[in-house]
């Protein structure tokens, strides 16, 4: 079998298989999530990295748009976001009333499983929000600013957009009782899953591509016309835009120069981007 096509459909579940892997079964060996999981996802992210190089879906996305060091300190940023999640996530679990709906009982992957899906409920919710109402957009035009696809993007996000989007699914999954190792272990895959998201890699799910939110339909959600971009919106699973009407696929692929957003003044800097939905002209020029 040809290299490109075993990188092609091997890609995606050998890294991110292997990363389950281990979460899970350092999770069931009851191992602390910090730094284990911080580092295995930083492995991950690594691995998709530099599979880029090696089989890019855009050749022209893997040059520098002047955005490689901004999108370096949001990768940078929401890994410590996620760290100090699970950190806070060990304060609070305890000192909170929960139910007691948790399956606890449940073998930990179907525990992580269920997490995951309450946590990706909560993404898609709040991700179709920041489409709809002015100030979220314009937090979350920053993820959708990047003229090229690649590794970085999936953390490429305002701090408070971040927040904003996770908050809802981790608040409803610590109050029905989930533990802070499940709970870690879904931010840990969905870390790794995000990089393979956005990443340039020519790979495919092949028929899962159908009910996971990998690069192949993601693309369409970065179009450029912001009335094309209303489309994928599933962080991790895709059944969520199969249940309300989100769903888009096509076979032509999306083009270098297809994403983005149509306003061409976007900073590019890191402090920039973060000051930019806070600026006067933000909410003229931001498109919702």
């Amino acid at each position: 079998m040809r290299l490109n096509t075993l990188l092609r459909y091997g890609a995606y579940p050998v890294i991110l298989g292997g990363v389950a892997t281990f979460v899970l079964i350092w999770a069931t060996l009851g191992g602390a999530p910090w730094p284990s999981y911080l580092l295995v996802a930083v492995m991950g992210l690594i691995a998709v990295a530099a599979l880029e190089r090696i089989q890019p879906f855009q050749v022209d996305w893997n040059q520098d748009h002047h955005d490689t060091l901004t999108d370096a300190i949001h990768v940078l940023v929401n890994l410590v976001l996620m760290a100090g999640t699970a950190y806070g996530l060990h304060l609070v679990i305890g000192r909170v009333p929960t139910t007691a709906l948790w399956p606890a009982t449940w073998p930990i992957a179907l525990q992580v499983l269920l997490a995951g899906a309450i946590i990706d409920l909560g993404l898609y919710a709040m991700h179709r929000l920041s489409h709809r109402v002015p100030w979220l957009w314009r937090l979350h035009a920053i993820h959708h600013s990047a003229e090229r696809l690649y590794w970085m993007n999936g953390d490429r996000r305002h701090p408070l957009s971040a927040l904003l989007l996770a908050g809802p699914g981790l608040v409803a999954a610590v109050l029905l009782g989930a533990s802070v190792a499940v709970i870690s272990a879904w931010l840990t895959l969905l870390t790794v899953h995000l990089a393979f998201q956005h990443a340039n890699l020519d790979y495919s799910l092949g028929p899962l591509r159908r009910w996971i939110g990998g690069a192949e339909l993601h693309r369409w959600h970065h179009r450029r016309h912001y009335a094309d971009a209303q489309v994928n919106f599933g962080e991790f699973w895709l059944v969520w835009d199969w249940a309300f009407g989100t769903r888009f696929d096509q076979p032509s692929p999306v083009g270098a120069d297809d994403v983005g957003l149509e306003d061409a003044r976007f900073p590019t800097s890191y402090v920039g981007q973060l000051r930019w939905p806070f600026g006067a002209d933000a909410a003229t020029r931001a498109r919702v």
